[in-house]
């Protein structure tokens, strides 16, 4: 055991981390397409087919807060619609089957959005693209979070995020590049972009092998022995962190037999988990950055800053950096102490600058650098420290049989945010409604202290904790503040009897006190 468990690195790991990379892939053209719609709709050929004149705006077109509000936040409306049916397909359909589910439907929306020219069409085609970016945000993290070793979860679910921030920054990069193009193409090109993934992700699938996780849950044990033995290093482990796995599903069997939507609020355990990976996933939404992300390049054209697409594309490649950074350090720092609460906290506070300023000087050229400045710093904080953890703790507070049903309704209620956000945003921004323009931040930034404040009270630290050890935490009812240095026993009860997992100290602790165990054998006990 101690031969093999050296073996245990990147490298020697890199089956399993590339199998979750190619997953990760995933929400790229979710990026895209806030990146690309959200310049779309301060570019001139598209206006020109869903907008009208407006001898004021700086283009001599402009688009009704109606249209905008129907364009961005129909695809995320559509996000929630499947997200919150993740529980049901996840019944009867595994991880890769639902992924290429959503391939085929983010095509067929992509075309219909490429040949309409009348609003009608386009609303579909946006309605129809959410279903699939839902299905696409929610299944491929239940896959890397059910796959991925305890210890590079976090570094996975870091990567999955910076296919968001590429997506937003090569769809802002085309926009700028196409947005001079007379007529359709302008349009027509970016959204061309956003086949690229799901072909390519459809064609890697066949390659990668299911979620051993879920082939457990499904009694599929020969399968799921087959699966864990291509991802893992160390074959001689398998048997024992499958064993592990069974006891967890057993006892959870044992004490809660069904597994249905309705099963998420009736235990005290399960409602209590449920409410937590809402809450987790919900941050993104209360930081404010859909405001900043689908109507980022509209905002800077509206307040005169400089070149509003160059602007975003700069913004976006900041934030592409962040979370870069952010990945080499994700697995080495806690969840919610230095994060969440850090990265709440600059966002509260540059938006809350932001809005000042624009309230004391609008409209001057020293208030648009400004805006630009703290809106770079604000990405930083939002990419870097609050969107991958969102979603990490989102997808790791869940227990093992009612996985893809909290976590389908937590990623729901995060899309219903972000829908909300999308939606209300244009009567605050847009000069044809309340024009508020920069002084939204003042909705934004006292939200963000909200979160910091809840964040600090109820979120649990679960930082490099197995799935099976974070079920043991919470079915002992700890408190937030005990799980960072809760030493786990590896205990679960069975049709009467107490199955053990032995547990080995591997010889000290980590950053933050915890001690580090490894699963050495199973035996059952009368």
């Amino acid at each position: 055991m101690p031969e093999a468990s050296t073996r245990n690195g990147l490298l020697e790991n890199w089956k399993c981390l590339l199998a979750c990379t190619l997953v990760s892939m995933s929400p790229f053209q979710y990026g895209i397409d806030f990146g690309a719609i959200g310049g779309l709709q301060a570019m001139r050929g598209f206006l020109e087919v869903f907008g009208h004149p407006d001898p004021s705006s700086p283009i001599g077109y402009n688009i009704t807060p109606e249209r905008q509000q129907l364009i961005s936040s129909l695809m995320t409306l559509g996000a929630f619609l499947s997200s919150s049916s993740a529980g049901l397909f996840a019944t009867y359909m595994g991880r890769r089957q639902c992924l290429w589910m959503a391939s085929l439907l983010c095509c067929v929306s992509n075309v219909v959005m490429m040949t309409t020219t009348s609003l009608a069409g386009l609303y579909v085609g946006r309605l129809l693209i959410g279903i699939a970016n839902g299905w696409f945000m929610t299944f491929s993290q239940l896959y890397i979070q059910e796959s991925t070793p305890a210890r590079y979860r976090g570094l996975m679910i870091s990567v999955f995020q910076i296919w968001t921030s590429v997506g937003s920054l090569i769809g802002t990069v085309i926009d700028n590049a196409t947005h001079d193009i007379v007529g359709r193409n302008s349009y027509i090109i970016p959204l061309g972009t956003i086949f690229i993934v799901p072909v390519f992700l459809s064609i890697g699938l066949f390659f990668i092998p299911e979620s051993p996780r879920w082939l457990m849950l499904n009694n599929k044990q020969d399968q799921a022995h087959k699966s864990m033995v291509w991802m893992r290093p160390n074959p001689e482990t398998v048997a024992e962190e499958l064993a592990e796995i069974q006891a967890a599903i057993d006892a959870e069997k044992h004490t809660k037999e069904t597994a249905n939507f309705l099963d998420i609020w009736r235990d005290p355990v399960d409602r209590r988990r449920t409410l937590l990976a809402i809450a987790a996933v919900s941050t993104q939404a209360a930081s404010g950055a859909m405001f900043m992300i689908a109507y980022g390049t509209y905002f800077f054209q509206m307040a005169k800053v400089g070149s509003p697409f160059m602007n975003s594309c700069i913004l976006t490649a900041v934030g592409v950096l962040a979370i870069m950074v952010n990945s080499c350090i994700i697995s080495k720092y806690g969840r919610r102490r230095v994060f969440l609460m850090v990265g709440l906290s600059l966002c509260g506070i540059t938006q809350i600058i932001i809005a000042a300023v624009s309230h004391v000087n609008p409209g001057t050229v020293g208030t648009g650098k400004v805006i630009v400045g703290l809106s770079v710093i604000y990405i930083c904080g939002y990419n870097g420290m609050v969107a991958a953890y969102a979603w990490l703790s989102g997808g790791e507070i869940p227990s093992q049989r009612l996985r893809s049903y909290t976590f389908g309704v937590a990623a729901a209620v995060g899309f219903a945010g972000a829908w909300l956000a999308t939606f209300t945003a244009p009567y605050f921004i847009n000069p044809e409604a309340l024009g508020w323009g920069p002084e939204y931040g003042w909705i934004w930034g006292p939200s963000c202290f909200i979160t910091v404040v809840w964040v600090y009270f109820y979120l649990p630290e679960i930082k490099n904790r197995t799935l099976e050890e974070i079920d043991e935490m919470f079915e002992a009812k700890l408190a937030a503040r005990k799980f960072r240095k809760y030493v786990c026993t590896g205990r679960y009860v069975v049709d009467g009897d107490e199955k053990v997992v032995e547990w080995r100290h591997s010889g000290g602790s980590d950053k933050d006190g915890v001690v580090r165990q490894e699963v050495v054998g199973v035996e059952k006990t009368g």
